[in-house]
């Protein structure tokens, strides 16, 4: 009970754990330097949500990209869901990856290709410009090579064309 009320609270009062974290998202000790946590819930155009989200994913920081893709397919239309979810989840992968978590790595790599092969499949839909079959090519050979070892700035995708 007593570590739940140390738990730290954001200013409405849900759980939020304020520890710095490095660039790859993992707790440092209270008191430690970190990298600048990404901004929740920010509204951002598919453009700058890609741009932003490219800038982290090329300075290895995989795990802020992929908050930034979360806060698109929250704020975004139902429709366009399993596209951000699936480049977050690929994110998430490369991060699990980067952090030496081959199964965790592959399997969320999986599930991104999975996510945005079902997005590309539905007619219409917008894509922005983003290399749908680029980023399966850069996710499979990702899930192919762990468990090696990996750079998560050298092996950042391109996320568009």
């Amino acid at each position: 009970m007593e570590s739940s009320a140390r738990r730290d609270r954001d200013a409405e009062g849900r759980a939020r754990n304020a520890r710095p974290r490095d660039g790859l998202g993992r707790p440092l000790p209270y008191g430690a330097d970190g990298v600048a946590r990404q901004p929740e819930g920010v509204r951002r155009t598919p453009e700058q949500t890609l741009r932003e989200a490219q800038r982290l994913l090329d300075a290895g920081m995989p795990f802020h990209a992929h908050e930034v893709f979360e806060d698109a397919w929250k704020a975004g239309p139902a429709q366009e869901e399993p596209l951000w979810r699936g480049l977050a989840q690929l994110a998430v992968g490369l991060t699990h990856a980067a952090r030496g978590n081959a199964r965790g790595g592959a399997s969320l790599l999986e599930r991104g290709m999975g996510s945005l092969a079902r997005y590309a499949a539905e007619e219409g839909v917008p894509t922005y410009g983003i290399d749908l079959d680029g980023l399966a090519r850069w996710a499979r050979a990702l899930a192919d090579r762990l468990p090696d070892p990996v750079d998560a700035a050298t092996r950042a995708p391109r996320l568009t064309r």
